[in-house]
């Protein structure tokens, strides 16, 4: 296969490409990223050894999304802005990417009749009570309520509106919080990470209560493999490991993993609109594409605590 893979040299792009590659070592992969701030060219440290091809550009650009879209079999759409604390200091290139820039690579895959699959994220069902048994599935309402999501969901919406209208072959997955090697420093887990490495503070939002439900980036990339190859067209598909936790308890069980003291931790003033809980129920692609993950919680955190290690000490 040739695949075009956008945003490729931010956290789960990178990931996917590696993955994809150690699977499909013949296959060739184009890359097109307009790395922005949260893009690391070094994520793709390696890749030169296959048929690998990288384009900046935005995704928005619509002669880009043209020429980039004609020769491959299908598109993966990573490209995104992603961090809601800077959704919610300005909204704009929010908008300009995750909606015109899904709506322009909508328009060129249907011109060139190209298979395409939506990368999402389960903000966009909104948020679930703190104390209750509940989970995301593919019936949930859609109620995003920060800009991040909200320009997710808009673009959720759009990719089943070019379904129906114009049967495409289209899918998206819905996915939980992903860990993982490559994730930028400003998120929870690498934030906490090397921020303890360097025995500086971490920031936990009010007192850490909220409740995420994680998932090993490669136990996400290896869904989106089989989406791809399997999945039926115009479906979505949660993808989640049932694996919650609070953020407070990630913090703590990263220090003690690291042998740092809980002193580090800084409780900070909570964000505008902080969602309280995320848990997915990945039922549908478990019974339908049999996939399962394979990482637990625990051993997801050490292996990305030995990346970050490792990195910091390179």
């Amino acid at each position: 296969m040739r695949l075009l893979v956008t945003g490729g040299d931010g956290f789960i792009g990178s990931n996917f490409i590696h993955y994809w590659f150690g699977r499909h070592p013949k296959d060739s992969i184009v890359n097109v990223d307009k790395l922005t701030y949260a893009a690391v060219p070094s994520n793709l440290d390696g890749v030169g050894k296959y048929d690998y091809e990288f384009i900046r550009g935005d995704i928005a650009d619509k002669k880009l999304a043209d020429r980039v879209s004609k020769d491959v079999d299908a598109i993966i759409n990573f490209a995104a802005e992603t961090h809601v604390d800077n959704s919610i200091a300005s909204s704009e290139r929010f908008v300009h990417s995750n909606v015109v820039g899904v709506h322009t690579l909508l328009e060129a895959s249907r011109k060139h009749e190209k298979r395409f699959h939506h990368v999402s994220t389960d903000e966009v069902y909104g948020a679930l009570p703190l104390h209750s048994s509940r989970k995301f599935d593919e019936k949930s309402a859609y109620k995003p309520q920060n800009p991040y999501s909200a320009t997710k969901a808009a673009a959720d919406h759009l990719v089943n509106a070019y379904f129906h209208t114009y049967r495409m072959k289209l899918t998206i997955s819905n996915c939980s919080n992903n860990l993982g090697p490559r994730q930028h420093k400003e998120k929870l887990i690498p934030k906490a990470i090397t921020n303890a490495l360097a025995g500086r503070k971490i920031p936990v939002y009010g007192k850490g209560l909220q409740v995420r439900d994680w998932i090993y980036v490669l136990d996400h990339c290896s869904a989106l493999e089989l989406i791809l190859r399997k999945g039926e067209y115009g479906s979505t598909y949660l993808i989640g490991a049932n694996q919650e936790r609070r953020n407070i308890d990630v913090v703590r069980q990263i220090l003690r993993e690291l042998g740092k003291p809980e002193s580090l931790i800084e409780y900070v003033k909570d964000r505008a609109g902080h969602d309280p809980r995320y848990a997915i129920d990945a039922g549908k692609i478990k019974e339908e594409l049999g996939w399962r993950p394979k990482y637990s919680f625990n051993k997801a955190l050490r292996e990305t605590i030995k990346w970050y290690v490792g990195s910091s000490a390179a």
